[in-house]
C-alpha cells in the first residue's frame, strides 16, 4: 500500500478502539454480542421462503425462526455493515471493480477459489453455530476458552498460509 493511501484509513488502534465500544454497546443495549453468519443466515431463509414457503416452514433448521426471519438484530448489523462499508468506500473514493491476485495466478481460478472458500467458511460458520467475528469478537470478551483457541489458531493459520503461498503474489 502506498504512503498516500494509508494516509485515508482510519487509525488502526482508534478502529479496534471503536469496535470494543460497539462490541460493549451491543452487550449494554441488546444483552447479546456481534457476529455476522446469524445474519446472512436469516436473509438466505428469508429468500427461501419467497421461492418455497411450505418446505422452509417444516425445515427443522430454518423453521424456528418461523415467518419473518428478518426481524432479529444481526440482520440488521449485517445490512448496517454493508451499507456502512459501502458509503465509507464511497466518500474515500475507493470503488472499484476488481479482483486482487498475483502474477501468476489467473482470474478464474482466483474467483472460483474464492467463491469455494466463501462457501466453506460460510458452512462451517453454520456447522459451528457462529462465525469468525462472533467466534473472535463475542466469545473472546466473554473469554470463553473455545473462542480463544480458535482465535489463535486462526492467525497462526494465517501465517502459515501466508508463507506457503505469498508466492503467488510476486512471481
Amino acid at each position: 500500500m502506498s504512503e498516500e493511501n494509508s494516509k485515508n484509513y482510519l487509525n488502526p488502534y482508534l478502529a479496534g478502539f471503536l469496535l470494543g465500544m460497539t462490541l460493549l454497546a451491543s452487550f449494554v443495549v441488546l444483552g447479546t454480542g456481534l457476529g455476522a453468519s446469524g445474519g446472512l443466515a436469516r436473509i438466505s431463509a428469508w429468500c427461501g421462503l419467497c421461492v418455497a414457503p411450505d418446505h422452509f416452514l417444516k425445515s427443522a433448521y430454518f423453521g424456528a425462526w418461523g415467518e419473518d426471519p428478518l426481524n432479529y438484530y444481526l440482520v440488521f448489523m449485517f445490512a448496517g455493515v454493508m451499507v456502512g462499508g459501502f458509503v465509507s468506500a464511497l466518500v474515500s473514493r475507493r470503488i472499484s471493480i476488481e479482483a486482487e491476485r498475483g502474477l501468476s495466478f489467473g482470474l478464474y481460478n482466483r474467483l472460483w477459489l474464492a467463491l469455494g472458500g466463501g462457501v466453506a467458511a460460510g458452512f462451517a460458520s453454520r456447522l459451528a453455530r457462529g462465525c469468525t467475528s462472533g467466534q473472535a469478537l463475542t466469545g473472546t470478551a466473554l473469554m470463553m476458552t473455545g473462542s480463544v483457541v480458535f482465535l489463535l489458531c486462526v492467525f497462526a493459520g494465517g501465517y502459515l498460509a501466508a508463507y506457503f503461498f505469498r508466492r503467488q503474489w510476486y512471481d
